[in-house]
This record gives C-alpha cells, sequence and structure tokens, in this order.
C-alpha cells in the first residue's frame, strides 16, 4: 500500500526492518541503547557490532536517551547507511502523554533523516512490542504524524517513508490508519 503525501512517498509493506535497503532504518530502542529484544535486538545482530561501539560511546556523552528523543548511527553489516535510535514509550493505559512521547519519536527520526541528507526511511511499529502499547492506537499516531511531518515546512525533499511491518495484523492496523486519512493509492 502507498500514498503520496506532497511530492514524498509513504508505502507500507510486511516485512524485516533489518532487510531494508533505504538510507536510514529506525530502531525501536531502548533507554540504554545497549540492544535488547525485538527489533532493537534483530537490528543489533543484523548490524554487527560496530552499531554497539557507537551506542557506547553516545550513551557515555549523554547517558540515558529519553523517551521520545533518537540519535545516529551506522548500520554495521546491513544495507541501510544509518540506524536511527528512538525510544518508545511504555503503554501506561495512556496516563502519562504516550500519545506525544510515540509521535516525538517518529518527528525527531525523520528530522535526524532530514539533517543527516537521507532519501530514504524504514519505521518499525515503534512501542508496539515489550512496551505494550495497543497497535490499534500506535498505527494512527504513527501514520498521523509522518503525514503531518511530510506536509510540514521541516520537509523540504522528497522523502520515501517506509513503514516494514512484521505481521499481517499489525500491516491491517497501519493500512486502517492510512486509509482513515485519506484517500490511498494501492
Amino acid at each position: 500500500m502507498e500514498k503520496i503525501v506532497n511530492q514524498s512517498m509513504l508505502r507500507l509493506v510486511e516485512g524485516d526492518i533489518t532487510q531494508e535497503t533505504t538510507d536510514a532504518i529506525v530502531n525501536a530502542a531502548n533507554s540504554g541503547l545497549m540492544g535488547g529484544g525485538g527489533v532493537d535486538g534483530a537490528i543489533h545482530r543484523a548490524g554487527g557490532p560496530k552499531i554497539l561501539e557507537e551506542c557506547k560511546k553516545i550513551h557515555a556523552q549523554m547517558g540515558q536517551l529519553p523517551a521520545g528523543q533518537a540519535v545516529i548511527t551506522t548500520a554495521g553489516n546491513m544495507k541501510a547507511r544509518f540506524v536511527i535510535h528512538t525510544v518508545g514509550p511504555i503503554w501506561h493505559n495512556g496516563d502519562r502523554n504516550e500519545p506525544e512521547i510515540l509521535a516525538s519519536c517518529y518527528r525527531e527520526s525523520l528530522k535526524i533523516a532530514i539533517e543527516n541528507r537521507c532519501q530514504s526511511i524504514s519505521f518499525p511499529s515503534i512501542s508496539t512490542g515489550a512496551y505494550g502499547y495497543p497497535i490499534n492506537l500506535a498505527a494512527p499516531v504513527a501514520v498521523n504524524t509522518v503525514i503531518n511531518f511530510l506536509t510540514g515546512v521541516y520537509c523540504h525533499i522528497p522523502l520515501l517513508v517506509r513503514f516494514v511491518l512484521f505481521s499481517s495484523s499489525v500491516f491491517d492496523a497501519y493500512a486502517e490508519a492510512v486509509r482513515a486519512n485519506a484517500i490511498v493509492q494501492e
């Protein structure tokens, strides 16, 4: 599924984010940046030790990465050039600004991509695994934030933004969020 947004392309695919060939892939990281389970562990395994080396340097300089913020490293052994690490919110029934923090993850990652001259970026479904954010609530936040970014003043170049989703049920939730936003090309 794809949608054109202000000269940029938003595309949904089901797959493995570690196999992406976009300029940058986004890692749903933990605040310590030391790898973990899910997407985070898969990216660290696929990228090899260079990613962890750079994450350790970033952590030594700035400490824990706050939820909603993002940093960039090499992609190591993967086909992408960069990994943008962002820390999503842990779900607490929506009582602790989770939607705003989740939206910040996507915005900050996109800003870093543009600052590093990326023309394409791939996102996973941030916070919907171990952090427990319900997919039916996370997908609209993710899609709307990306679309708003692509139509805003900060995005001055055409981008390819891919959501690389790990299962058909997650894909379906994101497809519904895109359909709810506007007319879509499939």
